[in-house]
Order: structure tokens, then C-alpha cells, then sequence
């Protein structure tokens, strides 16, 4: 992947070209951000300009030996770390396992999110992990020669979601690795990693891609056919995120549906509160039974949750009539000029906290039942005020 096919992110980029110029690479680099600004793509066009053998002013050649096979994400000196869901009944598995998918989701799109590459790999609604024996694998490689390059690429994939094991088993050949070796970690959140790989790592914060770097990467997009005006309104509402716009750009079924859950939860927890509706109680323990079910998983349900936190954010902004600052699509706005009014200075900070806490519980594996109602109740009682 060339510096040239990621999108915006220029001063990374020219950061990247500096230190591989001035022979300053550091041996482990924590790139951090949010999802779906290219921290991946990045860290893929770092391993190649790094490794070609007959570089540009500022971005690999693209033709040398090096770069053909990084094309291909099959130089054998570049290595990838990812989370990974065990199959039933397999007592190990490693990344390995799992290498022929991941190359191919990088090269369909390297702008994809965790909840793609799961279900690129398994039909459960699973949450993935980076197993404790993917530390033996990583020493493993690494204490190998080149095969071709002068220096050996490990990219780590969500670190964040690395069995404590393995972190801990990786400790020492972050601090020392062998020479000509350099760990690139992708994390979307940086602050779940141990504090002690957190330490051993440079940290390079990648920001959200601008406005007009969205829109320029929306309009060259073939795939896609779209206007000026509404490329512009679409990078607004993506803040930042080239995956958020091609998710909206599609109408993404589990945004929607994601929306119909919140809209059912608040109109039916008004309805409880200011109503005594019994019946509408009983819908909202069905509601708190359905989020619960096996079906969904729990990154499903913690992506719910993040999408409350949004739509509950947006609809304070509204009731405050900031609408330049809000970011709706043209269903959630119109829900919104009615739903907005019940989320006020009295309860909006409350409202967050509550989503925010089951999305923890919800990550620690507390009973998924017992979240959801126990939301519910609470939800009924702060739209009272």
C-alpha cells in the first residue's frame, strides 16, 4: 500500500518519511485514534516505504520486489497480529489461522471496523481476542532472520484486545527487540492496553480526517456516486471517520436498527413514567430480554449502547438549537425534533452515564439481562425529569 492510496493524514505521513530518512525508525510505535480514519492503511504504507528498495522523495516505488509482494500483503518479513475467534471445539488457534481472510478484508477495504472482520470469520456473535499463545508465535518469528528486507515489520492489530497472557509474555522484546525489528500497534482504544505496553511504545495520535479530505476520497471513489453539496454534508455528519461515511452512504442495516432499539426504548420508558402504562413495562422487559439474547453478542450490544450515547448527546445539542453543530442523518433528525426536548441540562449527564456504565458491564461480561433492565428502570425515571 502506497502513502499516496491512504487518505489525508499528510503530516503522519510526512512524519513517517522523515524517520525512515533519518534512519530515527523507533523499534515500537503505538498508532492511536479512532476507527475508521486509515490507522491501519497508515501503519501498512509505513512497513512498505520502510522495506522498498528503491523509495521516491516521499512514498514507496511501487514496482520493486519489496513493494509487489506488500501489495499483496505477502512479503515475507511483514507480520500480522489481530484479534481472532476460537473455534468450537479447537483447543489453540493463532493468527495464522486466520491470515488468508485478513489479507483479503485489507485488500477489499482497508477501511473496515472489528464488528466486519468478525463477521468475516465467524457466524457467532462473538467477541475476538488475541490468545495467549500468539505470544510464543510473535518471539517466534522474530527470532528469525530477514528472508528479504532489511528489517522485520510486526503489526498489532486492536492490541487493546490482547489476552493479559500474551501482553505480558511481549514485555521484554518490545523493550529490547531483536535488531532491525519494528512493532506497529493500531489501537482504536488505547486506554484498554496495559499500562506497561503503553510504556514501552511512541505514541503517534492520528487525528479524524478533515472535511475536505473526506469529501475529496468520497467524490474519487468509483463505487459510489455522489455530489459535491452532498459529499460535504456527509463528511460533516462522518466527523472524521471515512468508515462512519461509507456506512451512512449505504444506510447501514444495523445503524437502523440500532435507531428503531433507541426509539423504542425512550418512547416506551416515557410511556411507563408519566403513563403507569403496565403493559408498556412489560414491552420494555421484552425489549431488555431481546438485547439480552445470545443472537446479538455482546459487540452488537455495546455498539447499541455507543449509539445511545450519540443520539443522546445529539438530542441535548438540539434542545439547546445548536443544529450546526449536530450530526443526524434525515431519519434520526426527524425523530429528533420531537424526542429532544425530554434530554435537558436535569438529565442529559445522568442519561450518558447510565449507557456509558452498561457498555462497561457489558465489556466485563456481566449478565447481559440484567443490564439492559436494570437501563430500562433507570431510563424511566431520569426521562421524568
Amino acid at each position: 500500500m502506497l502513502f499516496s492510496e491512504v487518505i489525508g493524514q499528510q503530516e503522519i505521513k510526512d512524519r513517517f518519511v522523515c524517520s525512515v530518512k533519518d534512519q530515527r525508525i523507533p523499534h515500537a510505535q503505538l498508532l492511536r485514534g479512532p476507527e475508521g480514519i486509515g490507522k491501519l492503511a497508515l501503519a501498512i504504507a509505513y512497513a512498505q516505504f520502510i522495506c522498498c528498495e528503491n523509495k521516491k522523495e516521499n512514498d514507496s516505488c511501487g514496482i520493486c520486489p519489496s513493494c509487489v509482494k506488500y501489495k499483496k500483503l505477502a512479503h515475507p518479513d511483514l507480520h500480522f497480529v489481530f484479534p481472532i475467534i476460537k473455534p468450537t471445539g479447537k483447543l489453540s488457534t493463532v493468527c495464522d489461522d486466520f491470515i488468508g481472510e485478513f489479507r483479503e478484508t485489507i485488500l477489499r477495504n482497508p477501511y473496515f471496523s472489528v464488528n466486519d472482520w468478525y463477521a468475516v470469520i465467524s457466524g457467532d456473535a462473538k467477541q475476538g481476542m488475541i490468545y495467549s499463545n500468539e505470544s510464543q508465535e510473535i518471539i517466534r518469528k522474530l527470532s528469525l532472520k530477514t528472508y528479504e528486507s532489511e528489517y522485520k515489520i510486526m503489526i498489532i492489530w486492536l492490541p487493546e484486545k490482547m489476552n493479559v497472557e500474551c501482553a505480558n509474555k511481549l514485555l521484554k522484546i518490545l523493550e529490547e527487540p531483536p535488531e532491525k525489528t519494528v512493532f506497529l500497534l493500531v489501537s482504536n482504544a488505547p486506554d484498554e492496553i496495559l499500562t506497561t505496553i503503553l510504556s514501552r511504545t511512541q505514541h503517534v495520535a492520528i487525528p479524524k480526517l478533515t472535511d475536505s479530505d473526506l469529501v475529496k476520497a468520497l467524490l474519487k471513489n468509483r463505487d459510489i456516486e455522489i455530489t459535491q453539496h452532498d459529499a460535504l454534508n456527509l463528511a460533516r455528519i462522518a466527523n472524521g471517520s471515512y468508515l462512519s461515511a461509507m456506512s451512512i452512504l449505504s444506510e447501514d442495516d444495523e445503524n437502523k436498527v440500532n435507531f428503531e432499539r433507541f426509539v423504542l426504548i425512550m418512547r416506551l420508558a416515557w410511556q411507563v413514567g408519566n403513563r403507569k402504562d403496565h403493559a408498556s413495562l412489560k414491552t420494555l422487559r421484552k425489549w431488555a430480554d431481546d438485547m439480552a439474547a445470545p443472537a446479538i453478542g455482546r459487540e452488537r450490544q455495546k455498539k447499541f449502547l455507543v449509539y445511545a450515547q450519540h443520539m443522546t448527546r445529539e438530542n441535548f445539542i438540539l434542545n439547546l438549537k445548536q443544529t450546526d453543530l449536530n450530526y443526524f442523518v434525515s431519519y434520526e433528525s426527524d425523530f429528533s425534533q420531537k424526542f429532544s426536548p425530554f434530554i435537558n441540562e436535569r438529565n442529559v449527564e445522568d442519561i450518558m452515564k447510565e449507557f456509558e456504565l452498561a457498555e462497561r458491564h457489558i465489556e466485563r461480561n456481566v449478565n447481559a439481562k440484567m443490564v439492559f433492565f436494570d437501563l430500562v428502570l433507570k431510563i424511566i425515571m431520569l426521562l421524568k425529569r
